[in-house]
């Protein structure tokens, strides 16, 4: 039987219609890796487009003419029935996206190419600073042919990259980054999920590594073997169903012969980021403890002694002309924070003017040049005049680099912070293990210690009280109870029996387990978390655009608002608009114009502008992660904040989701064992939660009844009825199991005692499950699946929130209403198939409002999809749901509540961010400009707006990190 919405074949379908556009790659492009065509010596590849609009074999014509004429193009061949083009080409003469832009020029679409017919790499990027540095990098890779779409993360430092294996190699795009004068390592590539590193010894020669290779090689489940010479290692990609660390390790061990014995022990290579990370703060502190060594003296001798006479009487002692003392100190310390310590911003403004684009490091360099070089000028005026008496300030350029590094020393370690979250559940995972072998009757023949790494499907792993799970498995012995707080948020301890499944990371508590691994390295739950939140602060959301657009015009705009500035106040001085005692003593016209001038390059900040967004992105997805609660990134919080309908599932979403049998009844002349044994055979297959309830219910009958409930009778003619039930013939008779509609349609007639039997059920919220024999109802099964106990709290919470609740259900309408009444939910969508949920989602979206979909990501898919939000509850150790916007490891609803309103926090964070980040650079640079001096004497001297501007960067990210405090809105005690 099947009803509701959920019968075995829907649900298929179901996960057919998620899987189908990753499976099958005729519905889009294909790509093959080439072939060499030996004849011609040229590399050929294979490309497959989906073609809309052909409707004959002229269409077909036309397309293998046009795209027969161009050069590269060897073959060509189009299905008019299928709707299909093959296309042989070489990618040295002509690319794919020349191809598709020929076939469409013909009248025609192609779809885009599928994300699985092209390889992905991630790539850490050094060299960074602002939202102007992220977009030349985006832009360098766009630009190389190959590249199907790169994304760039300022906060994380990282790229991910979309390409054609075909066309370019992660070299290459390594090259590309470099050529726009950042630096890139690789972190992964797609190939690369599953492989470890083996420190190898008892290697002498060549031929010792030719041996090891090609055995590995030839091994089954091994997919790639590098050698690293310098220090001895290997590095192994392997399918970790076939085989696995500890097998690799042994087919080494096996292949030396006396005297060469080789053996392999696993290799754990440092954490990239963290050392990274480790790295640039360590560098940033050392330039700035080197810049303090000689800007300390420099302040003191500008700024300190000439105001405590006598002690800095002797700094103006004249060495030739008006050539002082205190001016050649000053030029002799300065010289090398200018270019030693601030070579740094030299080498990202000359790459960064080299690409047509300016950042942070352009305007720092123009401030501290201008500064330096007028200083110098000074000094050699000074020299050679016995009468000039110019103002050097070279403490100006001294001091601002100065503190510019001690705002990205602070910024960095700041910035570090973002990650905690996600480095902590890195962390969970335990270093060791206790592998344990079993002997046919279940009994612990031996016990060994061994790293979690080499851990491989299907081990027997003892967990003691108080260790942590090392992978996802399954319980095969012991009681225990498991502390699953750090990856689902759940507080309460969760009991543990055979059987029962356990996540890696979590902490046994209080007895002892046997568990069997089922999913190991990068399959496990808690790997599949990070690299999801990994993915999630990458993602860029669109509220990010608005930093992006001024980014673009930032910098070349506050170069003309400097210039514009030094003129506004130089020319009306020289002029004697502006009255003399403006003019601070010792200086003139020309150099206050000229600090005020500095003053606005520097105190403008893009990098606040660019951190805005991106960090309050990871330290949000970081902090739900840990909760519980995975957000796929910048766009799934923004559309969260704006939810206004939230479209509820009622089995297993509103409901616990595992249906009870409360009653059954017999209505005519057959026994109660005869509607068991009918129903029981109908069932018996389905993998429904109201099936199993019945069989389960219909086995206990029968053994209450005195007789066997094991035998199950065969079915033949099978059939299912989407939304209605099932049928088939149980020996010589014809069985109906289902609802009232499989009733209606086999005109089985419903008499007046059955229908009081299914009204009274349904208004207190149970499902009727109705048994026809030959064409007559025979008995009834009443199913009942209970509330969760905190669905009306949330359903009340949302209220308050402002977001109106709907349920949908394929369920009939008496018993919908009743559970919504229940839980007070105002409207209901009863008898709605998944794909008419989808419909009702978009009815609901053409009013304008923004939809949510709770489901449980399977069955809900198409409704997931439609949504403008879709959240999956209840995941487990399934995260990786496709089609879900928002991932809900627990099956609680409060942690509906939790996204939203994390997301309202995160998107009131960065709005916070935005006028922090815009206001300071729109009051800042008036008042660097001078526009308070006039009225109140006040200036803000160079090196002080280098304060401020390396202080409104920090200030952001410091903003960002208050997103750490977040608590949950709603706590529900669950008992």
């Amino acid at each position: 039987m099947d009803l509701n919405n959920c019968n075995g074949k829907m649900e298929a379908n179901a996960v057919d219609e998620l899987k189908e556009p990753l499976l099958q790659c005729s519905d889009s492009v294909a790509i093959t890796i080439p072939d060499f065509d030996h004849k011609k010596n040229e590399k050929i590849s294979t490309i497959m487009f989906r073609v809309s609009g052909i409707e004959c074999a002229s269409c077909a014509v036309s397309i293998e003419s046009a795209l027969g004429k161009l050069n590269g193009v060897r073959s060509v061949m189009v299905s008019p029935l299928q709707g299909q083009a093959v296309i042989k080409y070489v990618p040295e003469l002509i690319n794919a996206k020349a191809i598709k832009e020929t076939l469409e020029d013909t009248g025609f679409t192609a779809d885009e190419f599928p994300e699985q017919d092209i390889a992905v790499c991630r790539l850490r990027i050094k060299g960074m600073a602002c939202t102007s540095c992220s977009e030349s990098v985006e832009r360098a890779l766009q630009m190389v042919n190959g590249v199907k779409k790169a994304v760039v993360g300022l906060a994380l430092e990282e790229a991910k990259v979309h390409f054609d294996p075909s066309l370019i190699n992660t070299n290459q795009i390594i090259e590309a980054i470099e050529d726009a004068g950042f630096g890139a390592n690789l972190i992964s590539s797609g190939n690369e999920v599953n492989k470890v590193h083996l420190k190898l010894e008892g290697v002498n020669k060549e031929g010792d590594i030719t041996t090891i290779k090609s055995s590995l090689e030839s091994a089954l489940g091994v997919t790639d073997v590098s050698f690293d010479k310098t220090e001895h290692k290997l590095t192994i990609s392997y399918d970790q169903d076939i085989t696995g660390p500890r097998s690799l390790i042994k087919i080494i061990q096996e292949i030396g012969r006396e005297p060469n014995t080789y053996s392999a022990s696993l290799y754990v290579p440092p954490r990239q980021r963290e050392t990274e990370q480790l790295h640039e703060i360590r560098r940033f502190r050392n330039q700035f403890l080197l810049s303090c060594l000689f800007t300390v003296p420099v302040f003191v001798f500008s700024m300190v002694l000439p105001m405590l006479p006598p002690y800095g009487d002797w700094l103006d002692y004249k060495i030739h002309n008006m050539l002082t003392v205190g001016m050649v100190l000053t030029w002799i310390l300065c010289t090398p924070v200018q270019f030693i310590v601030g070579q740094r911003f030299y080498v990202g403004s000359f790459h960064a003017l080299r690409r047509r684009s300016a950042n942070m490091d352009v305007l720092v360099a123009l401030g501290s040049n201008a500064a330096y070089f007028y200083s110098v000028y000074v000094v050699i005026k000074t020299s050679t005049s016995e009468t000039f008496e110019g103002q050097e300030f070279f403490e100006t350029s001294a001091m601002l680099i100065s503190f510019i590094l001690l705002g990205k020393y602070l910024e960095v370690i700041a910035k570090g912070k973002t990650s905690d979250a996600l480095a902590k559940l890195t962390d969970l995972a335990p270093d060791s293990a206790y592998l344990v072998t079993l002997d046919e009757d279940g009994n612990v023949v031996s016990e060994m210690e061994i790293n979690t790494q080499l851990i491989q499907k299907n081990d027997i792993i003892k967990i003691i009280p108080g260790a942590k799970v090392p992978v996802d498995g399954v319980v095969i012995e012991g009681q225990s109870h498991v502390n699953e707080s750090m990856i689902t948020g759940e507080a309460i301890p969760i009991a543990k029996r055979p059987g029962d499944k356990v996540i890696g990371g979590t902490m046994n508590e209080n007895g002892c387990l046997l568990v069997k691994a089922t999913h190991v390295g990068s399959e496990t739950a808690l790997s599949q978390i990070v690299q999801l939140v990994e993915a999630a602060q990458l993602a860029r959301a669109p509220v990010q655009k608005l930093a992006d657009q001024i980014s673009k015009i930032f910098v070349p705009t506050v170069v003309i608002v400097a210039f514009i500035t030094w003129l506004a106040w130089f020319i009306p001085g020289k002029l004697g608009i502006f009255p003399k005692h403006f003019v601070p003593k010792d200086m003139d016209w020309f150099e206050l114009a000229l600090q005020f001038g500095i003053s606005v390059l520097v105190v403008a900040c893009p990098c606040a502008l660019g951190l805005a967004t991106p960090t309050a992105v990871m330290v949000a997805s970081g902090k739900g992660a840990s909760q519980g609660v995975l957000i796929k990134g910048g766009n799934a919080l923004e559309k969260a904040h704006k939810i206004k309908t939230i479209v509820f599932d009622k089995t297993g979403t509103l409901t616990v989701g595992k249906p009870v049998v409360v009653s059954a009844l017999v209505f005519s002349n057959f026994t109660m064992e005869e509607v068991c044994d009918m129903a029981t055979a109908a069932e018996a297959n389905s993998e429904h939660p109201i099936a199993k309830a019945v069989v389960g219910h219909a086995k206990r009958l029968r053994q209450n009844l005195g007789s066997n409930g094991e035998h199950i009778a065969d079915i033949k003619e099978f059939e299912v009825h989407p939304g209605a039930g099932v049928g088939g013939k149980v020996g010589h008779r014809t069985v109906l199991v289902g609802n009232r509609r499989l009733m209606r349609a086999f005109n089985v007639p419903v008499g007046p005692q059955v229908e009081g039997y299914i009204s009274e059920n349904e208004h207190l919220a149970r499902t009727c499950v109705l048994v026809a024999i030959d064409g007559e109802v025979a008995g009834a099964f009443s199913v009942t699946d209970p509330v969760k106990p905190e669905a009306g709290r949330v359903i009340s919470f949302l209220r308050s929130m402002g977001i109106s609740s709907i349920m949908v259900t394929g369920d009939n309408l008496a018993t919908g209403t009743a559970v919504a009444k229940e839980v007070g939910i105002d409207r209901v969508f009863a008898e709605t198939d998944p794909a008419g949920k989808a419909d009702k989602i978009k009815e609901l979206q053409l009013k304008g409002t923004t939809v949510a979909m709770v489901g449980d990501g399977i069955n809900d898919s198409p409704a997931l999809v439609a949504a403008d939000v879709g959240m999956a509850i209840g995941a487990g150790t399934d995260v990786a749901i496709e089609a879900a916007d928002i991932v809900l490891i627990k099956s609680s609803l409060e942690d509906v509540v939790t996204a939203i309103d994390l997301s309202r926090k995160t998107m009131s964070r960065i709005r916070l961010n935005y006028v922090w980040a815009l206001g300071y650079n729109i009051l800042g640079m008036p008042i660097a400009a001078g526009i308070l001096y006039p009225f109140t004497g006040i200036r803000l001297p160079p090196w002080l707006a280098g304060a401020c501007m390396a202080a409104s960067s920090l200030s952001v990210v410091c903003s960002s990190l208050l997103l750490q405090s977040y608590k949950k809105p709603l706590q529900v005690q669950h008992g």
